[in-house]
């Protein structure tokens, strides 16, 4: 009944998008109540921490045969050396495609031959790898896991066509405008900070051989630095069995990466321009740094979000796009990691109409801090968070996922089942607060990426306009 009122609200609400906020039509009296809340599953979780360090959490959810595995290390892109930032993603796309035991074909075939699969990539705090299997056959994933986990060979010829891969993706990633802008945007927000990494740069590819690659992974993968998640129709106490045989003879050889400084928590506003000729849209990134994942604000930021710019239905999507047509797609995004986090809205915008759209965005996140959100619009808001929480972290994956990134930010387990109830106490005052601390447009840091000679002049309305090259 939830899903179905807030659906019908989302639809009644893209209907009325030419109405001003003050004039939007209250929702027809004859839909019926939102439905109870359901809360998270408690969690059925076994937690242990293996001699050499590793740490385990096992979530039990007997019915469906399938098991999921997350393995989490500490040490993302952000603790790569700042002239070979990216090169923990790189190494971590070439864990299986060779063990010390293992071809990579060899590896895709046992794979296949229990319904699993396995993947890699490298986040800013931490590398994952992810594995399924036929829940009987959890023995076979966990050894596979633990081969590509603790002995990667990176062969030659696989480093090679990464490296060809890679570059190649560059070249077509620069093309893209979004990716431009994104990149100005972090290195706008943090600075020297890691967190200002967005995307490997061709020297620190050209720079990664295999050697490089097996030198980084034997100081980063240390047994006492790592997390593995199990999710699924298991036995405990024989995963455990199967967990100790795989990874209990894996021996610590350093101390792995060290913990990154605090990332900046504001930065000075600034309206910066990349220049690409010819261009019809403005592509827009407004936000500021904002805090880590494990800071009191985080959740009623995220809420705050949700009505500023973060859902369909929020302020910003029915202004911009709705009632004014200045674009098709705006979003906002409010992220939070273990040593900082971000606010970002994002937009591709006609390019006669940058600064009408500009202002309208400003003047929706002043919005949210001078005057408070009407009781509807706060319930609607919470209700669209707990609800897609809900329904992602139903999914056996997505929980495996959601507990090993709880601890790579260092979040306990039972931060899952806290954040429905969390997001349900905030209040209006609070979401104001939020909207003053976060949203005031004179701390926002401003990127667009489009023609020079008209982009500029839209720009300058606002302020000194900072040039940019690529």
């Amino acid at each position: 009944m939830t899903i179905l009122r807030t659906t019908l609200s989302l639809l009644l609400t893209a209907q009325a998008g030419g109405l001003a906020a003050s004039e939007e039509k209250p929702l027809p009296k004859e839909l019926p109540p939102y439905g109870a809340e359901r809360p998270i599953p408690a969690l059925n979780l076994a937690q242990r921490t293996l001699p050499n360090g590793l740490t385990v959490w096992i979530e039990s959810r007997p019915g469906f045969p399938r098991v999921t595995a997350f393995l989490a290390v500490r040490g993302g892109n952000a603790s790569d050396p700042a002239d070979r930032r990216g090169t923990a993603g790189l190494m971590a796309g070439l864990l299986n495609e060779g063990t010390a035991t293992r071809t990579s074909k060899q590896i895709a075939e046992e794979l296949q031959a229990v319904g699993g699969e396995l993947s890699a990539w490298a986040g800013a705090d931490a590398v994952f790898l992810s594995g399924s299997a036929l829940s009987h056959r959890l023995p076979t994933l966990l050894n596979l896991l633990a081969d590509v986990t603790r002995r990667p060979t990176f062969p030659a010829q696989e480093v090679e066509l990464a490296k060809t891969n890679t570059l190649q993706s560059l070249q077509a990633q620069e093309a893209q405008p979004s990716f431009q802008a994104n990149r100005a945007f972090n290195v706008e927000l943090f600075g020297s900070h890691p967190y200002s990494f967005s995307s490997i740069t061709p020297e620190a590819v050209s720079a990664a051989t295999p050697e490089a690659l097996r030198t980084l992974h034997a100081a980063r993968f240390q047994p006492d630095q790592a997390v593995l998640v199990l999710s699924g129709d298991l036995q405990v106490e024989s995963a455990f069995k199967a967990i100790r045989e795989a990874f209990g003879d894996w021996k610590a050889t350093g101390e792995g990466p060290r913990p990154l400084l605090p990332a900046p928590a504001a930065c000075q506003r600034a309206f910066v321009l990349i220049p690409r000729p010819g261009s019809v849209q403005s592509t827009v990134r407004v936000g500021r740094p904002t805090v880590a994942a494990t800071h009191e604000d985080s959740i009623p930021l995220q809420l705050a979000n949700v009505i500023l710019g973060g859902s369909f239905s929020s302020r910003i999507v029915r202004n911009i796009r709705e009632e004014k047509g200045y674009t098709y797609s705006p979003g906002a995004r409010a992220a939070g990691l273990q040593a900082g986090g971000s606010y970002s809205i994002r937009a591709d915008v006609r390019t006669e109409v940058t600064a009408a759209s500009l202002m309208e965005i400003f003047y929706e996140m002043d919005r949210m801090g001078t005057t408070s959100v009407g009781e509807e619009e706060l319930q609607s808001a919470k209700h669209y968070m707990g609800g897609t929480f809900l329904f992602q972290n139903q999914m056996q994956q997505a929980l495996a996922g959601t507990l090993a990134t709880y601890w790579v930010n260092g979040l306990k387990p039972g931060a899952l089942s806290e954040f429905i109830p969390k997001v349900n106490k905030v209040s209006a005052e609070e979401v104001r607060r939020i909207g003053r601390t976060y949203f005031a447009a004179k701390d926002q840091t401003v990127v667009v990426v489009g023609d020079e000679a008209k982009a500029r002049l839209e720009l300058e309305q606002f302020g000194p306009v900072r040039v940019k090259a690529k």
